[in-house]
């Protein structure tokens, strides 16, 4: 159940649950984002999503930083947390350690998404193309707010460069 001490998705939350992730595989910029250290100080960022050989999704996510003057990328894995029609994964970039990965709206079509981490810190809004329309943002951004997310803490991402 969300919530319990253990849970990987927010109080409130809940993942889409006729997910196809075939569809959401490729390239997402994120729009906006709870900052928070491992994507510090970086506007330009993308994730790419690929299936692995093994079943997992491969996470390519990019960042151009701009206290450093250059471009950084992380390497990961996905793996769902039950079915794989359900989107409520699980994710690592540093060894046995998985953090929460939760898409909990998406458009039809597949070019916007609202991912929230296992807690209030983590919020991402993306898009398949470098903005988003003002409709579906204030969509995410009231479906945030419901569920406790600071709304007024949200990075809104400079998408001017390709990596």
């Amino acid at each position: 159940m969300p919530g319990l001490l253990g849970s990987s998705i927010p109080e409130g939350a809940i993942a889409i649950q006729d997910f196809d992730y075939k569809r959401y595989l490729g390239k997402w910029y994120e729009i906006a984002r709870l900052d928070f250290k491992f994507e510090a100080n970086m506007n330009n960022t993308t994730a790419e999503y690929s299936l692995n050989h093994n079943g997992t999704i491969r996470i390519e996510n990019k960042g151009y930083n701009f206290v450093k003057n250059r471009w950084q990328k992380a390497i990961g894995k996905a793996k769902f947390r039950r079915l794989s029609s359900i989107a409520e994964l699980k994710v690592s970039f540093f060894g046995p350690f998985y953090a929460g990965y939760n898409v909990i709206m998406l458009d039809a079509e597949y070019k916007y998404a609202l991912v929230v981490g296992k807690d209030l810190r983590y919020l991402w809004i993306l898009s398949r193309e470098k903005s988003i329309p003002s409709q579906i943002k204030d969509q995410y951004l009231s479906k945030a707010e419901t569920i406790g997310f600071k709304i007024s803490h949200l990075i809104w991402v400079e998408q001017s460069m390709e990596a």
